[in-house]
């Protein structure tokens, strides 16, 4: 795996391999365990997350020692994902990527695509929904139009078709692919929640962990997520040795940022959006919503929280609560927002909403770093996509 030029250190050797044994020597204590499910539940889960964590751990053994086989690349291929079930930010994260490189390269996303009504391998057109290529993939394809963007479930198949079968591409960013081993990706994304870092979690079921945390040493870069904006240097230290980088890991900062909010269908008011006295539904059905319900909380006058699982699909029964919560609320102004994730799954109910006069906005969010963290990383992504393109040129 290529691994990004480490800027800290002027040994110009790569990494030594590091292959855990398949009983990890790391294994997990109650006092480890800050993110896991409390009290008894977690004490009756625990032996159930020993055996989950003997098959993951032995499933990378046998990738680590190639018995079971990688598929690799010429063309950059970039993994974004994470250790956890969800929630770190993969979606603002790949988008950052997709900015910042779509105006030099032609970039494509490949996917699996959660949450889809379809399977097997589809390359993305005009006829695209979020039901048949899935939540994220949609909103991709809907912000930037000359992406390629892919969904499929077996991505060495998948990857392969994408580079015959749609336009040239110069690099390929993998959305959620940390555990989808079977392709070796030239650079590792890990991303991990500043609330919920992989340190203090365990294994499902007691936990949220889909792999022993122990395997983070596959990362070529780690970002700690959701930052708070007024994160101080001493604080960076202390996640800087809770999580204890290798020396060919690159540890970066980020938080999230709120753009201006925009109506989903039509806008019900020419006056301009003020929270300050509006009555908020904040309509979910992602991971986790906590920090952007503490932002609308800070703006507006009240905030109702209408939940539902990370990528639901709405139906008609839904739709119906969602009326009645709206039309329960004893307001002159009052307003739903949503995400853009959720709008994509909301979209094909536009004639409902328009026909009940229930307005919706949406708030974008977007990926901050600090001026010193996005330098640096922009850095080392284009670094690594411009080498990897150098060796692919010098070889033909």
């Amino acid at each position: 795996m290529s691994r990004v030029p480490n800027t800290e250190t002027s040994d110009p050797t790569p990494p030594p391999h590091i292959s855990p044994s398949p009983i990890s020597d790391q294994l997990y204590t109650f006092e480890h365990s800050k993110n896991a499910i409390p009290g008894l539940s977690y004490i009756l889960l625990w032996p159930f997350a020993r055996i989950y964590q003997l098959v993951t751990d032995l499933r990378n053994y046998l990738f680590d020692r190639k018995i079971l086989k990688s598929a690799s690349y010429e063309i950059p291929i970039i993994s974004i994902g994470n250790l956890s079930m969800g929630g770190t930010g993969k979606t603002p994260h790949t988008e950052y990527l997709i900015t910042l490189l779509k105006y030099v390269y032609q970039v494509g996303t490949l996917s699996r695509g959660y949450g889809r009504k379809s399977h097997g391998f589809i390359l993305a057109d005009h006829t695209a929904t979020a039901a048949t290529i899935g939540d994220e993939p949609m909103l991709y394809r809907l912000k930037h139009q000359e992406l390629t963007v892919a969904v499929g479930e077996e991505r060495a198949i998948a990857i392969p078709r994408m580079l015959q079968e749609g336009p040239p591409l110069d690099v390929i960013l993998l959305d959620d692919a940390y555990q989808h081993r079977a392709v070796r990706p030239g650079l590792s994304i890990l991303l991990t929640e500043y609330d919920r870092p992989y340190t203090r979690d365990d294994l499902l079921p007691a936990g949220w962990l889909r792999e022993s945390r122990v395997h983070a040493h596959r990362a070529d870069i780690i970002i700690v997520t959701k930052c708070p904006a007024t994160l101080s240097g001493i604080d960076k230290l202390k996640i800087r040795g809770e999580i204890q980088p290798l020396h060919y890991q690159h540890l970066y900062f980020s938080s999230i940022g709120y753009g201006e909010l925009f109506p989903l269908f039509v806008r019900p008011t020419s006056e301009p959006y003020d929270l300050r006295r509006a009555d908020v539904i904040l309509l979910t059905g992602i991971a986790h919503s906590e920090n952007l319900l503490n932002h609308i909380r800070e703006q507006s006058k009240n905030i109702y929280e209408v939940r539902y699982r990370d990528h639901h699909y709405f139906d008609e029964y839904d739709l119906e609560k969602i009326r009645d919560t709206y039309n329960s609320i004893d307001s002159s102004y009052k307003l739903i927002i949503t995400t853009e994730k959720d709008a994509v799954r909301l979209l094909p109910h536009r004639a409902w909403f328009l026909a009940n006069n229930i307005p919706i906005l949406v708030q974008p969010i977007r990926v901050i770093f600090s001026e010193d963290d996005g330098a640096a990383f922009d850095a080392d992504i284009l670094r690594y996509i411009e080498t990897t393109r150098k060796k692919l040129i010098e070889q033909q």
